[in-house]
């Protein structure tokens, strides 16, 4: 059999720093583990528009349509924002979701417990803390047409569209319903069924879907601002949170900030099984490119090691040395090492990226 494939985008800003650190971890596996990558790396967003012109070239794009997984680091600069809307750099990560079909995005909270006082919240309310937020990635209000800025009368309109289909609904309901079987098996929905009838029709399919194929899994209901409340309120309370393309993206950064840093966050975007029966798949942190700190030895590379150990579980069906990786993290935060993000003005000196890097392979190698 072939070795499972990855193509890496590595984009912009601090992307190609925290991508290397993930490059060590991947060479670690094939050294020490036997699961060798075949491993091949493209160019997006302002990296690619610099080359070519455009955010994504076609060429790339079906490279990642044939691969089993594609790791991307970030996309975007300040000296892209003047440039026509069409090819501006997100526009690469914007194709790449939508062509694929990445329909469920993974976007996990879990707080760390030596970053437990980090949070600003309280400890004890996120110590602990793991839930899953599955948000609906390729409709909704972001894709649905008509959508533009025109003239109406004597000024500017600016329109967007909610809109979704009972099957788009349907098949992210799956999808949350599927891994929450896997946790906690509870799932709660979350839209805004008082005032849009997208949000009516959301709550009917996912109701529906419940009611016909997971009746085993707790299923709730809430508004979608008082989710965001209940996030910040009593985070603890959710196992996996499943919702539209909006409120998605607005409520998985309100919970990435419960763990302390946009540094420490994964995520994972994926679609229908292939012929090969791995979904198509994306991961990448959810931070952004950090141009403040580019190539200073600031960024956290957690966050997309993180991504990588989702691939090894959802991509590659290797949970347990997800659990591994995972762990290996875990374990030089409770030995007090820290990325500069990570720290207080009196908490000592941060390591730098490549530093950091380094000692999650270094104590991936004490697991042996």
């Amino acid at each position: 059999m072939s070795n499972p494939s990855l193509l890496i985008l590595a984009g912009d800003g601090i992307g190609p720093e925290v991508m290397t650190e993930v490059k060590k971890v991947i060479d670690w596996y094939g050294a020490n583990r036997d699961m060798t990558f075949d491993v091949s790396e493209d160019l997006v967003g302002g990296a690619a528009y610099d080359v070519h012109g455009v955010p994504l070239t076609d060429k790339t794009m079906a490279k990642a349509q044939e691969v089993d997984a594609v790791l991307l680091g970030a996309c975007g600069a300040p000296k892209y924002d003047d440039l026509d809307f069409s090819v501006k750099p997100e526009r690469g990560l914007l194709r790449l979701r939508k062509e694929m079909d990445l329909f469920a995005n993974l976007r996990p909270a879990q707080c760390f417990d030596a970053l437990a006082d980090f949070s600003s919240l309280k400890a004890e309310v996120v110590g602990g803390l793991d839930i899953m937020i599955v948000r609906e990635l390729t409709s909704g209000v972001y894709f649905g047409e008509p959508r533009g800025i025109h003239e109406e009368g004597n000024e500017r309109v600016g329109v967007n569209t909610q809109r979704y289909t009972e099957s788009e609904i349907a098949r992210v309901a799956r999808s949350a319903f599927e891994l929450a079987r896997k946790r906690s098996n509870k799932v709660c929905s979350m839209e805004k069924a008082n005032v849009m009838e997208s949000g009516i029709l959301w709550r009917d399919v996912v109701t529906e879907i419940h009611t016909a194929e997971y009746a085993d899994v707790e299923l709730s209901h809430m508004y979608a601002d008082n989710g965001a409340m209940q996030l910040v309120r009593a985070p603890k309370q959710f196992d996996v949170i499943v919702t539209d393309n909006l409120f998605g993206d607005i409520l998985s950064d309100c919970a990435a900030m419960l763990t302390g840093s946009l540094g420490m966050l994964p995520s994972a975007s994926l679609g229908l099984p292939m012929a090969n029966g791995r979904p198509k798949a994306m991961y990448e942190p959810v931070h952004g490119s950090a141009p403040d700190i580019t190539g200073q030895g600031k960024a956290n590379p957690i966050a997309c090691i993180l991504s990588f150990a989702m691939a090894l579980r959802y991509s590659f069906d290797q949970g347990d040395e997800a659990t591994r990786l995972e762990d290996a993290i875990e374990a030089v935060l409770a030995d007090g090492l820290r990325t500069a993000d990570l720290m207080g003005p009196e908490d000592g000196s941060p390591i730098t990226t490549g530093e950091m890097g380094d000692a999650i392979v270094a104590k991936l190698t004490t697991t042996l």
